[in-house]
């Protein structure tokens, strides 16, 4: 049975519609469910293939971007900390003209990053990515971590609830169309549903192969919040320099590469194949229009259910979470959830 088969340019994700019920979730109190099915959030639908901004070659980036919307993206993925949302902004400015695209055709998410978790500050810092993407509004905002850093000393602490209600009052605004999170934990997601009056639009978190986080998923699928899986192609990213004891890269991996040669598709496209057939949004980075071409592809890629079946089984012999900064921070990140 062909569970996934090839979709059209834009396919969206509805939140409704990749509702699941959750497998082994926590508790949820009467109250707050009765909140979550009243619905809270303005957020409809998100681009299932976007494009990432982290770690572009610096050299290139706003012709990646505009590369990346001739090719076909409508979903650009960024953030103040990547450095480079100027040069972002000017490949988004670039081929909207060249394509005769409206603002509008487009999604674009960024974030808050740390040093910014100050209420005071969250107008700032929202401004200023405005100002460096050259646009009068973001589709999502997310913050990047649960993490602020302390007045006087800047030290990493656990800091979200005062910066997620400063979110909030920009929401109103209308600057802002939607507003989420990246990183968190169960606990700290409850603890940010139950103290506010939004709930997160999306939550974006690493997501492959090798940590395919399931139950978590589905939990928050069935909250309504949308799920967003950045790095999925695990460890090929070279900034996680992989150890001599962490897995093969993900794309040179025995069964990517069987699954691939079996559907004429490539290693890449089998990845983000493997992980829109689960109901989430991906964003596949390159500063290659070669390979911004062929993640793209994966749009046109078709596995069969016993592919998908094949790729689910890798995380049983290796399991790997590649993007954990607890150690730097001094704090603990991902608490309850695999390989933390």
């Amino acid at each position: 049975m062909m569970l996934f088969p090839s979709v059209s340019l834009l396919l969206l994700l509805s939140v409704p519609a990749i509702a699941a019920a959750a497998l082994g979730s926590p508790p949820i109190d009467l109250n707050l469910q009765q909140r979550l099915s009243e619905g809270t959030s303005q957020f409809s639908k998100i681009p299932s293939l976007g494009f990432g901004t982290w770690n572009l070659d610096k050299s290139n980036v706003s012709e990646a971007v505009s590369a990346a919307l001739h090719t076909g993206y409508r979903h650009l993925d960024c953030a103040a900390i990547y450095g480079n949302q100027k040069a972002v902004g000017k490949g988004i400015a670039h081929g909207l003209k060249s394509l005769n695209l409206d603002r509008s055709d487009i999604w674009v998410t960024s974030k808050l990053w740390n040093d910014h978790h100050d209420p005071n500050l969250v107008e700032e810092a929202l401004t200023q990515t405005l100002h460096d993407l050259g646009l009068a509004y973001l589709d999502l905002w997310l913050m990047h971590w649960p993490v602020g850093n302390a007045p006087i000393t800047g030290k990493s602490q656990l800091d979200y609830l005062q910066a997620w209600h400063a979110m909030e009052k920009m929401h109103k605004t209308g600057r802002v169309r939607n507003i989420g999170l990246s990183n968190f934990s169960p606990a700290q997601l409850k603890d940010v549903i139950e103290h506010s009056d939004t709930i997160p639009a999306v939550h974006q978190f690493e997501i492959h192969p090798y940590l395919p986080q399931t139950k978590w998923i589905k939990y928050q699928q069935k909250l309504g919040i949308s799920v967003t899986a950045y790095s999925p192609f695990a460890n090929t990213n070279p900034t996680y320099n992989s150890g001599k004891h962490d897995p093969p890269l993900l794309l040179t991996n025995f069964d990517m590469l069987a699954v691939a040669a079996k559907n004429g598709c490539t290693t890449a496209q089998v990845a983000l194949v493997w992980g829109m057939s689960r109901g989430y949004s991906v964003i596949p980075k390159s500063s290659h229009v070669d390979h911004i071409k062929e993640n793209f592809g994966a749009l046109r890629c078709q596995l069969e259910e016993e592919d998908l079946d094949r790729v689910d089984q890798i995380s049983k012999k290796y399991l790997k979470r590649f993007n954990n900064p607890s150690k730097g921070y001094g704090v603990k990140l991902f608490d309850g959830l695999e390989d933390a």
